[in-house]
């Protein structure tokens, strides 16, 4: 059996149960607007042709669960995760924390491309590809941008889920990694398993050296994203930030 293949059989069942789990809550997409970056911005979001998701149309069963993990995020963002991202910033020079951004850009393309697939887009497919393959090699393993003339997607398995009709189910803030719903939280359970997978076919690293791509990964995202806690300016900051994340999934979907 392949490398693939084994890749391939390994996240079979747990694709399956996540889809099955979240099947009851499927419905099919409404093209409504389209965004051109996927990113949580509502400069990115606020667009004159997108139908925003209405606040009574939006489950949030878990208000409760959900505000206190709002406030745990802020408080952990603020007091932990953004000095950690200043230390590094500060200590890290510009042209390699370009490059370790590449890298991570690079490797995230690869369940890009599993999701392309998913989703039968042959032209996601073809441009990852490509993407990858110029990337990886000339490249450097990505750490230089080769492939900057071709479209770049982010697609991930909550979008896959979404694009053969599994409805977002109820939102759902989720620690440290914050707003997302049932469907998008199994998503990102499935993406990283497949990294997860992925890299323990192709290399050798142990349990410290993966904990150690992981943080480094997560501290390079926050790095790269500019959103803050309290500070849309808005006094209903947590209604805001749940429209504008289910917005924006809904376009992710579309797009």
């Amino acid at each position: 059996m392949t490398t693939i293949s084994r890749i391939v059989s390994r996240l079979r069942p747990f694709a399956l149960i996540a889809a099955l789990g979240l099947a009851g809550c499927s419905t099919a997409p409404v093209q409504k607007g389209e965004i051109v970056e996927p990113a949580f911005a509502a400069d990115r979001i606020l667009q004159e042709d997108v139908v925003y998701q209405a606040e009574a149309t939006i489950s949030d069963p878990w208000q409760g669960f959900n505000r206190t993990m709002y406030r745990f995020n802020y408080h952990f963002d603020r007091y932990l995760f953004l000095p950690v991202v200043r230390g590094y910033q500060w200590i890290t020079p510009d042209i390699v924390e370009t490059g370790i951004h590449n890298f991570f850009r690079n490797l995230g393309d690869v369940t890009t491309l599993i999701n392309s697939i998913l989703q039968l887009n042959l032209e996601k497919t073809m441009n990852t590809t490509t993407r990858l393959a110029l990337n990886s090699t000339v490249g450097l393993l990505g750490f230089i941008e080769i492939a900057s003339d071709v479209p770049r997607s982010d697609e991930d398995f909550g979008q896959t889920l979404g694009y053969w009709g599994v409805g977002t189910g109820p939102y759902l803030v989720l620690p440290i990694l914050g707003p997302s719903s049932l469907r998008d939280g199994v998503g990102q359970g499935v993406d990283w398993y497949a990294r997860s997978v992925i890299r323990d076919e192709l290399t050798d690293f142990e349990t410290w050296q993966d904990l150690a791509i992981d943080l480094l990964w997560s501290i390079d995202i926050r790095a790269n994203t500019a959103f803050r806690y309290y500070e849309t300016g808005s006094p209903f900051e947590y209604e805001l930030v749940r429209m504008l994340y289910t917005t924006k999934r809904q376009l992710d979907v579309e797009r």
